[in-house]
């Protein structure tokens, strides 16, 4: 993780992101991955790259109590962050390494990640990880986001952020993982079998032009290459994808689309 990353996920950051970005891009979503998981009656759940706990606290209001949820990020200010929310003394919180992850074998009947395996610098030894402390028979689901065109409200604005820094669009958001020939590759090579996909269309709904231009500038990812290059720009910057987002949108309530993939996998029985 780079030195501008890490200052990202420390201080003030996970409250921002938390406050402005998570209810806009992340909420649909970690119900959509909680939903999956609605039929367990008891049973241990591990996730991984828990980040502010928007899946963490969709497990806890889907999941009887009898199925036991740990949840876990190398950010330990994101975790204290998490924690603060109603409902997370059910939650076993601890700090972790998705490529080590700190665990026994064949410890979780389920492993949920949303939006943290494009991260990984290793993917095959976070999936090998994940096998390793699933039992046999257990499940791997995670998210990713597809293309970075169908997700509006991040496109357009890495667009302009992009021309304002002189800087590629591209290399501003998450690293791209939505090739699915790739992604099956990475999972079959890991252990995993029985693999689904399913494409999720979403929509982000915000209240504002200027209430997405902050959420996207200042609570996400952009900011640390704000930061990084133009530290004195940003409300400038902000101002301008405001602008953009009024152009595109309008300047009333957004409803913008997005789309993310599920992939699901399990652990084969055979030992």
């Amino acid at each position: 993780m780079s030195h501008a990353m890490r200052h990202f996920f420390s201080g003030s950051w996970p409250e921002f992101y938390d406050r402005l970005l998570v209810p806009i891009l992340f909420e649909p979503y970690a119900r959509r991955l909680a939903e999956r998981l609605k039929g367990m009656k008891s049973g241990h759940v591990l996730e991984i790259a828990a980040g502010t706990g928007a899946v963490t606290r969709e497990l806890v209001r889907t999941l009887p109590d009898p199925v036991t949820i740990t949840a876990t990020d190398l950010s330990q200010p994101m975790l204290d962050r998490a924690r603060s929310h109603p409902g997370s003394e059910r939650v076993r919180w601890q700090q972790a390494d998705a490529l080590a992850l700190p665990f026994d074998d064949s410890t979780f009947d389920a492993i949920v990640c949303q939006f943290g395996v494009m991260f990984f610098l290793d993917k095959q030894a976070a999936f090998r990880e994940a096998l390793r402390v699933l039992k046999p028979g257990g499940r791997f689901l995670f998210e990713v986001w597809d293309r970075r065109e169908e997700i509006a409200i991040q496109y357009t604005a890495s667009e302009i952020v992009g021309r304002a820094l002189s800087l590629d669009p591209g290399s501003l958001l998450a690293p791209p993982y939505h090739d699915v020939t790739m992604v099956r590759a990475d999972l079959a090579a890991a252990g995993f079998v029985d693999l689904a996909i399913e494409r999720l269309p979403e929509r982000s709904r915000t209240g504002s032009a200027r209430e997405a231009a902050i959420a996207a500038c200042q609570g996400g990812v952009l900011r640390s290459h704000i930061e990084s290059h133009a530290p004195d720009r940003l409300e400038e910057i902000t101002n301008a994808v405001a602008a953009g987002f009024a152009e595109k949108f309008g300047t009333g309530p957004i409803d913008a689309p997005m789309q993310a993939i599920l992939f699901m996998s399990v652990r084969s029985i055979a030992l």
